[in-house]
Parts: structure tokens; C-alpha cells; sequence
């Protein structure tokens, strides 16, 4: 056994001398010819590159892949990163868009209700929500105001913004205010801009229905209804939202009030046209004194 690998020594090492050898010889004759400066030899030099180079396309492919992957994951890494800051900046954002919602609302109702006259001749009380009835059937708040300070059943409430109900049940120190999206509200209606006239009716939906419309075709969603004074309940002129139809098709009303943050209500004291108990007072023309006495008297 020494003798077969001490004759194969003997073989393979004079044959690595002599490869390793025409290889250096190769490589010193490329970059001799790389290095010389010649017409002829550029013309070499550029038969061989449009040779090599084309056949040797298949052996850049995985170099080729290879970089490209690498780019692409740092690429990634990248795009990850800021994926997570664009996250977590939204996420502020929308913290802070919601803070600014709840102010904007709450300035908005607190500047309607200290600062804001719907009419002249409407004066109002502002009342704190106390609770709510928690049933399902029955959409009702309690306020703190009472026959102590005047309320009356049937007066309109208003959180600023838009018509939330009516007084039903008034108490000494408190009131129960009936919500439109109760099912026994029904509030007189007219749609703007084409006047139709319109009765709102809850059915404890957050959205009320809207019937006997006189012509729906005038109607389209996004019409302003503010309250008719039909029937001498509710003062005319008071927002109460915008028209909106449901999957249905039905009309409906977007309340312009915020019914989840119900937090102070406006009482609007209004004392309805008093009746006219005496039509022809009002209509017959007045006669004159003169016509009054009788020839008998202007004789004597």
C-alpha cells in the first residue's frame, strides 16, 4: 500500500507543477495582451469578448439572481419599516381626529346652546341629560329641569344642532323628553328646496321614517326637513336633518342631532297662536255708531 500512493506522489505532483505552470503562463499571456496597445490587438480583444461573453450569459444568472435577491429583501426591509411608522402614525392620527370631533361637536352645542336665538319670540332653558330608559321600545331621556322651572309637556328639545323630541311628562325637578326615534313621535315636516310637506314618524331606528309625502319625485336624498309648525307642537324652521334612503328604498331622515352623545338639551319654551274663539269679531267689518241708532232716536 506505501508503494501504490508513494508511485502516485510520483505521477500527480510533476503533473500539478506543469498545470499549475500553463495556467500562470495563460494568465500572463491574457494580461499581456490586455495590456498592449494596438489596433490589432483591440480588434483581438473585442473578436474575443463578443465570443466569450454571449456563451458565458448562463453563468451570471445565478450572480444575476443573487443580487437582485439580496436588493429586493433590503428592499423589503425597507418598505416594512415604514410600513410600521405610517401604522403607528395613523393610529395618532386618528386618536387626534377623534379628540378634535368630540370638541368640535361639543363647541358646537355649547355655542348653539348659550349663544343662539332660533326666533325672536322663543326663549329656552338648558337642561343636563340625567338617563336614558335603556329599552329597546321605548327612546327616551331624562332632564333635570322641571315644573320648577316652568317646562310644559309637549315643548320642543333641541341639543344645539338639530331637533331631538318633545316633552312628554314633566315632573317638579326633572322632565322625560320622548326622542324622534320613538315609535310614538310624529312631528309635522317640510323638505327643502321643494317645499313638499311631509310627516316624520320614529320607529326606534336610528333613522326616522318619512311618510305621507305628498310627491316623491320632487324628493332626493340630501334635502334639508326642517319641522313645518303644522299643528302648533313644534315652532317652524327647526333643523331636523337631511333626507336619506334606506336599502329598501324607503325615505328616511339622517338625524342632524347626535343622538349617542346627548349631554345637554335645549328646552324651547313656545307658546303656541292662541285659538280664535270668535271668527265674526275678526271678519265682519265694523259698523259705524251712527248706523246704530234707530230713526226713532234721532226723531225724539
Amino acid at each position: 500500500m506505501a508503494k501504490d500512493r508513494s508511485q502516485r506522489d510520483e505521477y500527480t505532483t510533476p503533473l500539478r507543477r506543469l498545470l499549475l505552470g500553463i495556467v500562470v503562463l495563460c494568465l500572463l499571456g491574457i494580461f499581456i495582451v490586455w495590456r498592449i496597445d494596438s489596433p490589432r490587438v483591440e480588434r483581438f480583444r473585442a473578436q474575443v469578448v463578443d465570443t466569450v461573453v454571449p456563451s458565458m450569459e448562463w453563468a451570471m444568472v445565478p450572480v444575476t439572481a443573487t443580487v437582485n435577491l439580496a436588493r429586493d429583501f433590503q428592499s423589503y426591509q425597507r418598505l416594512s419599516e415604514q410600513n410600521q411608522e405610517l401604522r403607528s402614525e395613523l393610529r395618532l392620527m386618528r386618536a387626534w381626529k377623534e379628540a378634535a370631533l368630540q370638541l368640535e361637536q361639543e363647541n358646537a352645542r355649547l355655542l348653539d346652546l348659550n349663544n343662539v336665538r332660533l326666533d325672536a319670540r322663543l326663549t329656552y332653558i338648558t337642561g343636563v341629560v340625567m338617563a336614558d330608559s335603556g329599552s329597546p321600545f321605548r327612546q327616551s331621556v331624562l332632564l333635570n329641569v322641571g315644573e320648577r322651572d316652568g317646562i310644559v309637556d309637549g315643548w320642543a328639545t333641541m341639543d344645539g344642532i338639530g331637533v331631538v323630541g318633545r316633552i312628554s311628562g314633566v315632573g317638579p325637578d326633572t322632565a322625560r323628553v320622548i326622542l324622534l326615534t320613538d315609535a310614538s313621535s310624529a312631528i309635522p315636516a317640510t323638505i327643502q328646496p321643494s317645499g313638499q310637506t311631509a310627516l316624520i314618524t320614529g320607529d326606534n331606528t336610528p333613522t326616522p321614517a318619512v311618510e305621507f309625502l305628498e310627491n316623491r319625485e320632487l324628493v332626493r336624498p340630501g334635502d334639508r326637513v326642517i319641522t313645518s309648525g303644522d299643528g302648533g307642537v313644534f315652532p317652524g324652521g327647526l333643523l331636523i336633518g337631511q333626507i336619506a334612503a334606506d336599502p329598501g328604498g324607503r325615505l328616511r331622515v339622517r338625524l342632524s342631532a347626535d343622538f349617542e352623545r346627548l349631554e345637554f338639551l335645549r328646552v324651547l319654551r313656545f307658546q303656541s297662536a292662541p285659538t280664535i274663539r270668535d271668527p265674526g269679531g275678526i271678519v265682519g267689518p265694523k259698523r259705524p255708531e251712527a248706523a246704530l241708532t234707530t230713526p226713532e232716536a234721532s226723531d225724539g
